[in-house]
């Protein structure tokens, strides 16, 4: 897992802290309540912020997954393999296909259609997430 960089992450009742910034969690265990479940330390201040989320789900909002990391760098990739393919000019790509027969119109054209499913697929996810 890796900390989200330069990601602003609620702790609840309009209390924001940038994800690099936040050393530590420790759960409230004395007078915990609603708006008090969770001490986050912060870089930077002597004394923790009191945060109405419980640990769990701030770290949550707070680390990537090796799963996620991997994805997002294989969508980087598709993303500069499509950047570049675009690039290629009508006569070159003609001129490829007929001597290797690498399609480059049908790999940019399922290279789109991958990326617009992911598009759709966070859009969901962001959804259900704030619903």
């Amino acid at each position: 897992m890796e900390i989200r960089k330069n990601e602003i992450i609620p702790l609840g009742y309009g209390k924001y802290y940038r994800s690099d910034k936040i050393v530590g969690l420790e759960p409230i265990l004395e007078d915990r309540g609603p708006a008090r479940r969770t001490y986050v330390y912060v870089e930077g201040r002597a004394e923790p912020v009191i945060a109405s989320r419980t640990e769990g789900t701030i770290l949550r909002d707070l680390v990537v997954s090796q799963e996620e990391l991997e994805a997002s760098m294989a969508f980087d990739l598709l993303e500069r393999i499509l950047h570049e393919m675009e690039r290629v000019g009508p006569m070159l790509r003609r001129s490829i296909r007929e001597e290797s027969g690498l399609d480059i119109d049908d790999i940019v054209s399922r290279i789109r259609r991958v990326i617009s499913r992911e598009g759709e697929e966070e859009e969901l996810d962001q959804g259900v997430l704030f619903s």
